[in-house]
């Protein structure tokens, strides 16, 4: 009897299905604070340099009070478009003339200077930031990005060492101390006194959320009969999905960037004290020699889904099928932190475009869903990378005054890299037999978490040209799409 047939036996997908499936993907209304917490830890309030320490108002100035609001004009130049401060010069000497009402003056020519007394930072949109609090702007300003890179890093490490191990000590296992990895380090980070020791732990906080989902995927795919893998798989990432609103809404009541690392990762504990009641795979036991412990676990199963069973008997059969999807990984993952992991640059409140980029992936889920039954896996892979990549093209050419069509376009993309996702998560949990389908889907997310890692790196290449970003990840989704597409004219033919 195929192990299909024993889950069958044992009530398909039952009542423990549900429990299980449910508690397993609960952790993912977190994941995705985890994953984008850097666009609110890690927010740019608005700034410019501090005023110098002593200085004197001239008399004749007197009357325009001390305020410095006020005389902020007469210290800091505007930038080159003109419209705000410069966030990174002042005047080398007060310019007090600016101050006279309809005064105006040749600037250009006036002498500047770094900011020597550090900056001053707006609060009115976040209270405290790593930004604010290390002074991560100008110079430092790549620092920001690379506090993403180095938590994708974590998650690539992850998926290789959690991968590996697994398989050689059990699913449910690494997953219960990848929760407590999560729990304790994540609230750790909250405490960092510098940015370096924030960097380290949220590197090896990466580690923990690679662990946690290789290993949910996988005991939620060898618990779950194939004809219903795809709706479960499916509707499960909608998790995620209310993750991305429930981050936004956190995010805009803290406000505070320690408080709300803390938040997202203090639930963790719970997760952690449930998981003991997780069965580990079946397939995974008779695999490694541990037949008593299956049979066990598959007359639990039965037990809780309300069918008794006399007699079973363990012989698992597979065929090894892999096929490569890394680069449809690489590309899926690159262009989705590409998108996301810059909010700001749209002109609305981050908060608001939280919320809309989170609520997008509800249709795009449902997208997937439709074309992942309608389609299969390989012609809804291709077409979910071709129109990311054509929208993400399309922003190029759209003007930045146009705001809103921009973000509208801006969405769409962000919903078929969402949409590219729910299908290769899927796809490859499939595609490995149950032997090495840790190793295996280790291997891939070494290529998502490479794209991850990348994405934000890429964002700094804007200051070469604006629309070099937009380029990379668009062409890196066209090239996923052609090579999705190869797989399915080998496929067919």
């Amino acid at each position: 009897m195929g192990f299909s047939d024993l889950l069958q036996e044992a009530g398909g997908f039952g009542r423990f299905q549900w429990m299980h499936v449910t508690l397993i993907s609960l952790p993912g209304l977190l994941l995705a604070s985890q994953n984008l917490l850097n666009n609110f830890v890690s927010g740019v309030p608005t700034h410019h340099c501090s005023l110098p320490a002593n200085y004197s108002l001239p008399d004749y100035q007197v009357t325009f009070g001390s305020c410095e609001k006020q005389l902020v004009k007469a210290f800091i130049p505007l930038d080159p478009s003109g419209n705000r401060l410069d966030r990174c010069r002042r005047y080398v000497e007060p310019q007090w003339h600016l101050l006279v009402t309809n005064g105006s003056a040749n600037v250009s020519h006036l002498k500047t200077e770094e900011c020597l007394d550090g900056w001053t930072f707006d609060h009115s949109e976040f209270l405290a930031t790593t930004i604010s609090e290390w002074d991560l702007v100008c110079s430092l300003r790549p620092l920001k990005q690379m506090i993403q890179t180095i938590y994708m890093g974590g998650v690539l490490t992850g998926a290789i060492i959690f991968g590996g191990l697994s398989d050689r000590f059990g699913r449910r296992s690494v997953l219960i101390w990848s929760y407590l990895q999560l729990a304790i380090l994540g609230c750790s980070a909250a405490l960092s006194p510098t940015y370096s020791v924030y960097c380290i732990f949220r590197f090896l906080c990466g580690m923990a959320v690679s662990g946690i989902i290789i290993n949910g995927v996988s005991l939620k795919v060898e618990w779950i009969p194939t004809k219903e893998r795809t709706l479960v798989g499916t509707l499960t990432s909608f998790f995620f999905t209310f993750g991305q609103l429930i981050l936004a809404g956190l995010a805009y009541w803290l406000r505070d960037w320690r408080k709300l690392q803390v938040v997202v990762c203090v639930p963790h504990f719970l997760f952690f004290a449930y998981s003991w009641w997780f069965a580990e795979s079946a397939r995974w036991l008779v695999l490694n020699r541990r037949s008593d412990k299956a049979l066990k676990n598959l007359h639990r199963v039965a037990r809780i889904n309300g069918k008794p069973i006399n007699q079973l008997t363990l012989e698992v059969s597979f065929v090894l099928t892999v096929i490569s999807v890394l680069f449809c990984r690489f590309a899926t993952s690159f262009a989705y932190y590409g998108l996301v992991m810059d909010l700001q640059k749209f002109g609305v409140s981050i908060y608001v475009m939280q919320i809309i980029f989170g609520a997008v992936d509800i249709p795009s889920k449902l997208l997937a869903l439709a074309a992942l039954t309608y389609l299969g896996r390989r012609y809804s892979q291709a077409t979910c990378l071709f129109m990311s990549a054509l929208v993400i093209f399309a922003n190029i050419f759209i003007p930045p005054d146009m705001q809103v069509l921009r973000t509208v376009l801006a969405c769409l993309g962000k919903g078929f890299t969402s949409s590219s996702f729910t299908v290769v998560y899927l796809y490859t949990g499939e595609l490995y037999p149950t032997v090495i389908r840790q190793t295996g889907m280790g291997f891939v997310s070494t290529m998502a978490r490479t794209g991850s890692m990348a994405a934000p790196a890429v964002l700094i290449l804007d200051e070469v040209f604006p629309a070099l970003p937009s380029i990379v990840y668009g062409g890196a989704a066209v090239l996923a799409g052609f090579f999705a597409s190869i797989l399915v004219l080998a496929v067919t033919h």
